[in-house]
């Protein structure tokens, strides 16, 4: 699903379409942003518009009205720049723990795409501000909860742009005026309009729903693999992997996963022995491409969705200009419905891939089901070997399926009901980015026992050359336990080679 490799792009140029990649690539990896002279031609076409109708007091949305409730509230010429303050001050209500860095980054390159496709209004120097704060990894800081899908977490951020608020600098919270003078910055007075543009549309939303969705899809290419080698270790068939099964019931995703799992185990000396072991499998080893391609599905809409959505403008009202027709179209792009029911299916899909992963985990350390000794450890008994870890899995897996509740079916009236629908959307994300931090250590578990359980591989059978290289990756770092030890720093080891792709692109 994913094109390549974001840590390797070292420059972004906003302007054209974004891809996911790129877009992770400045969000984790500090990448460099660059206007192009397209981005820049189309932003001061649209403020030159703005500014031509403020002379002419033309009435705009949020431009010379109040906001909301208050849409028929007209504000006069002279006061329009006070409102792009004010709203930024009212707007400034999130509360609770401080945004991450990245959640903060991606908040931020969203309303450079937002602004950027020209039809906002807001002058470039507004949006210079943002690209030295991705540059120069100055963080606003920005209270997480209480957000309805826009407006408030990003007010925050705004905050800054006027020296206000605060903002982390090399680690440390800063005043916002003395967080700009760290960047040789300025404070500036907003002027029509932007104050809006920069808490308008559904900037928070796509930017953590892009993060999550990443994270999500790394780990669910990272489990097919996960899942072939416990299938292997497990003494399965892959006769349930068969080409002429998937051709009867040809969904694209199904095929390739079963194909993918096929090839890696192509060579495996063990599943060539036990290919008639049992007549059939459990589920959770038999049943890897239909889960996985049905949960890859749902990842391959959620990233269609989501890339549509970083390369769109959501501001309200839009300024649009084709030929002689000039005008201020107010509507409601910034709802947040694509994102927010795309992240709720994917977290549903994560947490289907996570509760397959958990009951192959179990099946490993079963004594019974596995043939192995009970926990992977030789002295059961004195030892509680890998027991625990699946209790770990048994609460993560909880977490997940709490998670996994829809957000955006949800409504609460804001805005003295002119706003009688919300989308919820922000929740959605939210939960999807918390979400998938706990697949990762879920599927790190079941690839800790699968590690373990090579000790007691019968001799003279060879696993999969996959399989071998990701074993002896994992060695470089992990003892093989013969009797109990510290478990924690190994889980999340494994886990982090499974967030940075490590695993994924050993197969």
């Amino acid at each position: 699903m994913l094109k390549k490799k974001a840590e390797n792009i070292k420059k972004v140029i906003l302007g054209s379409k974004l891809n996911l990649e790129e877009f992770v690539a400045v969000v984790r990896y500090n990448a460099k942003v660059e206007f192009s002279d397209e981005y820049k031609k189309r932003v001061k076409k649209s403020r030159k518009l703005v500014e031509k109708w403020i002379d002419e007091e033309k009435v705009m949305y949020g431009v010379n009205t109040g906001f909301g409730a208050l849409h028929d509230k007209v504000i006069s010429k002279e006061e329009t720049k006070k409102l792009q303050e004010n709203i930024i001050l009212s707007h400034s209500t999130s509360v609770g723990e401080a945004m991450s860095e990245e959640e903060v980054r991606a908040t931020m390159l969203m309303v450079l795409q937002n602004a950027g496709q020209g039809y906002s209004g807001i002058r470039v120097k507004i949006l210079e501000l943002y690209r030295n704060f991705l540059n120069t990894n100055l963080i606003p800081f920005a209270p997480r909860e209480g957000s309805i899908g826009y407006l408030s977490p990003e007010a925050h951020i705004a905050m800054v742009v006027l020296g206000k608020g605060k903002a982390y600098y090399n680690g440390e919270l800063l005043e916002g005026k003395k967080a700009l003078d760290k960047i040789d910055l300025k404070p500036v007075n907003l002027s029509s309009k932007e104050g809006l543009v920069l808490i308008s549309g559904t900037t928070s939303v796509t930017g953590l729903g892009a993060m999550a969705l990443y994270d999500i899809i790394k780990a669910v290419e990272s489990s097919e693999i996960i899942g072939a080698l416990n299938l292997e270790i497990s003494k399965g068939t892959l006769k349930a992997y068969d080409e002429r099964l998937m051709q009867v019931r040809p969904h694209q995703e199904q095929k390739a996963t079963a194909k993918k799992i096929r090839e890696i185990l192509s060579d495996s000396e063990i599943c060539q022995k036990y290919l008639d072991y049992r007549v059939q499998d459990a589920l959770s080893l038999r049943c890897i491409p239909q889960l996985h391609g049905a949960s890859k599905k749902t990842l391959k809409d959620a990233l269609k969705t989501v890339e549509t959505e970083i390369n769109s403008c959501t501001d309200n009202p839009i300024i649009w200009a084709d030929g002689d027709e000039e005008l201020a179209i107010s509507g409601c792009n910034p709802d947040s419905s694509y994102v927010g029911l795309e992240l709720d299916s994917a977290a549903m899909a994560a947490t289907m891939v996570a509760k397959m992963s958990e009951r192959r985990n179990n099946r490993l350390i079963d004594g019974n089901l596995s043939e192995y000794p009970w926990f992977l450890i030789k002295n059961p008994g004195l030892n509680s070997g890998l027991m625990i870890p699946q209790y770990t899995q048994a609460g993560l897996l909880n977490d997940m399926r709490t998670l996994s509740q829809s957000a955006v079916i949800d409504n609460v009236p804001t805005c003295g009901n002119q706003e009688d629908y919300v989308a919820m959307g922000y929740n959605s994300v939210k939960k999807a980015y918390d979400l998938s931090d706990k697949l990762e250590y879920i599927l790190a578990i079941e690839l800790l026992s699968i590690y373990q359980a090579h000790q007691f591989l019968e001799e003279g059978l060879s696993p999969a050359t996959t399989t071998q290289k990701i074993i002896d990756k994992l060695g470089e770092t992990i003892p093989v336990m013969k009797e109990d030890m510290y478990l924690y720093p190994h889980i999340e080891k494994i886990k982090d080679l499974i967030h940075k792709g490590v695993i994924f692109n050993l197969a």
